[in-house]
């Protein structure tokens, strides 16, 4: 787009802010969001007009199927608003010759796959999908071509204070504590597996109520878009003692145009919903939250910012577990926002609740990259 402007009005000094990576986020974010409220209402009215609905009988709970009785006419894909948002807004603005967003994208096309062909699936059969077993393959098979990928051409990394600029690329650092890192080697290519594939499930877990999973995401890639830049600019890593990641301009503005289109589905899946994301958005928008901490080396800070998102996984590994040896329950039911819902809280406050625990953990994130 910057290319385009520049040769159809000439070296104009206006257009001179448009090179800048923060300029370039700030149209991708309004440009998403501007493209997901356009698509919006005419996907919705397609996919009600060909009966594509959620099938809200599950068979995991009576209760909870009756309580969601109400929802039983939402239309589903709906992931297909802010992903197509998201790929057109980053064509627009973001340089494609990068080679970390270049993967951050083939890994979101990947997962984007996966989930269609699990909600048509269900939608065929009115049922289960894609076996979990084969879900979680094709997940990891993703995933282990992302790790190997950023393995085999790995990022520039320049560790503050040091004279290796190459040994920061395969290194997990820690939060916190911004002198230490821990080398992993060819261990880098399971924790882009463990770190992707988690996340991807975390939010489809966590997508469960009314703008709940979109809204906890987006916080998470709002705070991704500004660690992205404070790791690109040499300087802003320099004073911050972060590492410098090469590229990572383009990956801000990825996340900025992924907060964009997750802001404009969030428009229609807000209480009560219009339309459900469905595994469609669930998986890809989990798997790209996991690449973008990978690809700005923060890794562990990903846990801290998307607490909320861990606190969903946990409590189904938890009941889960708990089951199979003691045959008890922790929670009413997994995930959590059902254990609440089971509880008596009315679906738009476990939301609004999530969401204000979201934001306290990003500004506790953003302090912990910003301070030491």
């Amino acid at each position: 787009m910057v290319e385009f402007l520049r040769a159809l009005l000439g070296d104009a000094v206006l257009l001179s802010w448009l090179e800048e990576p923060l300029w370039r986020a700030c149209c991708a974010l309004v440009t998403a969001f501007t493209v997901a409220l356009v698509t919006g209402p005419p996907l919705i009215r397609w996919l009600r007009k060909r009966q594509i609905v959620d099938q809200i009988e599950k068979g995991d709970s009576a209760q909870l199927d009756r309580m969601s009785i109400s929802k039983q006419s939402t239309p589903t894909l709906g992931g297909l608003i802010f992903l197509s948002a998201l790929i057109v807004s980053t064509a627009l603005w973001a340089r494609l010759d990068e080679p970390l967003l270049l993967v951050l994208v083939g890994y979101v096309v990947g997962l984007s796959l996966l989930g269609f062909v699990d909600d048509w699936t269900k939608l065929k059969s009115g049922r289960k999908g894609v076996k979990a077993r084969h879900k979680l393959t094709a997940q990891l098979l993703l995933s282990l071509a992302a790790g190997y990928f950023l393995y085999a051409f790995p990022p520039q990394v320049t560790i503050v204070g040091s004279s290796d600029d190459g040994g920061g690329s395969l290194a997990l650092f820690l939060p916190f504590f911004k002198d230490q890192s821990i080398p992993l080697g060819v261990l880098f290519i399971p924790m882009v597996v463990l770190v992707t594939t988690g996340a991807s499930n975390a939010v489809n877990l966590t997508d469960g109520l009314d703008g709940l999973a979109i809204g906890c995401s987006t916080l998470v890639a709002a705070t991704l878009a500004v660690v992205a830049f404070f790791v690109a600019g040499e300087p802003t890593a320099e004073y911050l003692r972060l590492p410098h990641v090469a590229g990572a301009a383009e990956v801000g503005v990825f996340a900025a145009a992924l907060v964009g289109g997750g802001l404009g589905f969030l428009w229609f899946n807000c209480h009560p919903a219009e339309i459900f994301m469905g595994d469609t958005g669930a998986l890809p928008l989990g798997g790209a939250l996991g690449l973008m901490a990978v690809l700005c080396k923060q890794e562990l800070l990903l846990v801290l910012l998307g607490g909320v998102l861990v606190a969903e996984a946990l409590s189904v590994m938890i009941q889960v577990g708990v089951y199979k040896v003691w045959r008890r329950r922790v929670f009413r039911i997994a995930p959590l926002h059902h254990h609440f819902q089971f509880k008596g809280l009315a679906e738009s406050r476990i939301t609004v609740r999530f969401w204000m625990v979201g934001a306290v953990l990003a500004l506790c994130s953003v302090m912990s990259v910003t301070i030491g």
